[in-house]
C-alpha cells in the first residue's frame, strides 16, 4: 500500500518569475493539472493575498486551493499553513506572486515569493518571458539566482518562445548559468483566460469555459515541460520542523490557571477558583450562512474552517439565486467578489435583500468585506442594495491596493477594540461616507485615516483579512450568533 508522506516532509516545489505576466499562472496551473492527471494528490498553494488564481487550482486539482501570505499572516504562520494543506497529498504546487523578489512595500522580501520559498524549504522554477531576448537571458537569469544564495532556483522555464532557432540560442546561453532548462513553452494564443478590471475572471463565473482552460494549461505544460525533472525537483525540498495548523487546536480554549499557594494560617483557597465554568449556550451548533455563488468568490479556506471549529454549521448560499437566508441563520458572513458586475440581479433579488436587513436588525453578527461592504450600502452604482448601511457605492476609475496594518476601533462581533490585524485592500470602487460613526479600522498603513462600519452586529469594511492570524475572531463571531 502506498501511502503519501506527511504535510512537512512532501515533495514541493515554487513556481516564480521575474515579474508579473510571464507566465506564473499558466505554468503553475498547468503543472497541477498535469500531475493531478497523473493521478498524483496535488497541494495547491497561492503565495500572497489573490483570491483568483487559487480558484483555478482548485479547478485543476480538485482540492481547496490556499494561501500563504507572511505579512498578513506572519511568517511563523506559513509552515504550518502548509501543512495543513498538504496533509495526505503526493506533492504541492505553490504559485508565487509578482517577482519573485517582491515582497509588501517597505518591507524587504517580507511576503515576497522569495521569503515564502525560504520557509517552505522549497526550490523553485523560474518562468522567464524570453521574447524578444536571446542571450540576455542567461544575465537575467543570472542575476535572480545571484541575488540571494538562500534562493534554490533549481530550474528554468522559458516563456513565450517563437521557432526551433530561438530555443537553440536560449538554451545555449542558459549553458553559461549552470541552470539547468527544465521546459520550453512556445509562443502560442493566450490561453482563454479573460481578464477585467481586477485581474483573471474567476472560475466560478465561466463554467466549462474554465475547464477548458485549465486542460489547455494542462497541455502545454506536459507537452513543453519535463514533469518528471520537475517532480524530482520537488522531491528536493527540505522537511519542515513544524507541526501543521488546525483549527480545532488554535481554538481550544487556554489552561485554568493555577492555583494560588496559600501562605501558613491563610484560609485554603476555593477549589473553584480559577476553574469557574463559561455561561451554558443553547446546545447544539449555530448556523453561519457565508455568501457564495458568481458574486462572491472571495474567501480563505481557513475562515469557514474555524467557524466549524467554534462550533457552527457553515452553510453556504447564493445571493443571486437564493430568496433568502438559509434557515435559521444566526450570523452571516459575505467575503470579497464581484458585486459590481452582478449589481443587477443583486438588486432585483428583494426577497434575500429584506432577510439580510431583517437578520442584521436584530442584532445578529454580520461581517462584510469589500463586495460585502458594497452589498451592505444603501446603493450601488445607483442601483438599490441592502441598505443596512446609510452609505452610497460605486465604481471608480481609482484602483486601491495594497497591505494594510490596522487596529480595530470599536468593540464589534469580530474583535474588541485595540485589536491589530493586517489585510489587505483591492478594488475599484468608493464608499461615500468611508466610515461611520463608529468605524471598523484605523488604519495605520500607508496613511492614518479610518475606515468601515460598526452597527450592532454588523462589522463591514473595504479591509480583507485572514483569520487565522487572530483566530479570536471566528470564536468571538459564534459567540455572538449564541447571544443574539
Amino acid at each position: 500500500m502506498v501511502t503519501s508522506p506527511p504535510g512537512s516532509a512532501v515533495p514541493r516545489l515554487v513556481v516564480a518569475a521575474p515579474s508579473s505576466g510571464s507566465g506564473k499562472t499558466t505554468v503553475a496551473t498547468g503543472l497541477m493539472a498535469a500531475l493531478t492527471a497523473r493521478g498524483l494528490a496535488v497541494s495547491p498553494h497561492k503565495v500572497g493575498p489573490d483570491y483568483i488564481d487559487p480558484g483555478y487550482h482548485a479547478l485543476a486539482t480538485g482540492r481547496l486551493g490556499r494561501n500563504l501570505d507572511a505579512y498578513m499572516c506572519g511568517p511563523g504562520l506559513v509552515g504550518p499553513l502548509f501543512v495543513n494543506g498538504a496533509r495526505g497529498c503526493d506533492i504541492a504546487v505553490v504559485e508565487g506572486v509578482m517577482g519573485l523578489y517582491d515582497g509588501a512595500a517597505g518591507e524587504g522580501e517580507l511576503a515576497s515569493t522569495a521569503h515564502v520559498a525560504k520557509l517552505l524549504r522549497a526550490p523553485v522554477v523560474l518562468v522567464v518571458d524570453a521574447s524578444s531576448q536571446s542571450r540576455s537571458v542567461a544575465a537575467l537569469v543570472h542575476g535572480f539566482v545571484s541575488w540571494d544564495p538562500e534562493v534554490r532556483i533549481g530550474g528554468v522555464i522559458l516563456n513565450k518562445v517563437a521557432s526551433d532557432r530561438h530555443e537553440a540560442l536560449l538554451r545555449e546561453a542558459m549553458d553559461s548559468v549552470g541552470v539547468p532548462v527544465l521546459g520550453v513553452l512556445r509562443r502560442a494564443p493566450r490561453v482563454g483566460v479573460p481578464s477585467r478590471h481586477l485581474g483573471l475572471v474567476p472560475v466560478a463565473e465561466r463554467g466549462s469555459e474554465a475547464v477548458g482552460a485549465v486542460a489547455a494549461m494542462a497541455a502545454q505544460v506536459a507537452d513543453g515541460c519535463d514533469v518528471e525533472a520537475l517532480v524530482g525537483l520537488a522531491r528536493s525540498a527540505g522537511v519542515l520542523s513544524c507541526a501543521g495548523w488546525d483549527a480545532g487546536e488554535v481554538l481550544a480554549p487556554p489552561p485554568p490557571p493555577p492555583l494560588p499557594v496559600p501562605s501558613l494560617g491563610a484560609a485554603p483557597p476555593d477549589p473553584a477558583f480559577g476553574l469557574r465554568a463559561r455561561p451554558r449556550t443553547p446546545d447544539g451548533p449555530r448556523r453561519v450562512a457565508v455568501a457564495g455563488g458568481a458574486a462572491f468568490t472571495f474567501s480563505y479556506a481557513e475562515h469557514s474552517e474555524l467557524l466549524a471549529a467554534a462550533g457552527a454549521e457553515v452553510v453556504v448560499f447564493d445571493p443571486l439565486r437564493d430568496e433568502e437566508l438559509p434557515e435559521g441563520t444566526g450570523g452571516l458572513v459575505i467575503g470579497g467578489g464581484f458585486p459590481e458586475v452582478y449589481a443587477s440581479e443583486l438588486s432585483a433579488n428583494e426577497g434575500l435583500r429584506k432577510s439580510v436587513v431583517e437578520l442584521a436588525l436584530s442584532g445578529a453578527p454580520v461581517a462584510a468585506e469589500c463586495a460585502g461592504l458594497l452589498y451592505l450600502c444603501r446603493e450601488l452604482d445607483g442601483l438599490p442594495m441592502c441598505g443596512v448601511l446609510d452609505a452610497s457605492a460605486r465604481m471608480s476609475d481609482r484602483l486601491t491596493l495594497g497591505y494594510r496594518d490596522a487596529v480595530a476601533v470599536s468593540d464589534s462581533a469580530l474583535a474588541v477594540a485595540g485589536t491589530r490585524m493586517r489585510g489587505h485592500e483591492f478594488h475599484r470602487t468608493t464608499v461615500e461616507p468611508g466610515a461611520g460613526a463608529a468605524p471598523a479600522w484605523g488604519m495605520r498603513t500607508p496613511e492614518r485615516r479610518v475606515e468601515g462600519f460598526v452597527e450592532r452586529g454588523v462589522h463591514a469594511s473595504y479591509l480583507h483579512t485572514h483569520w487565522a492570524a487572530e483566530p479570536g475572531v471566528a470564536r468571538r463571531f459564534v459567540e455572538r450568533c449564541r447571544t443574539s
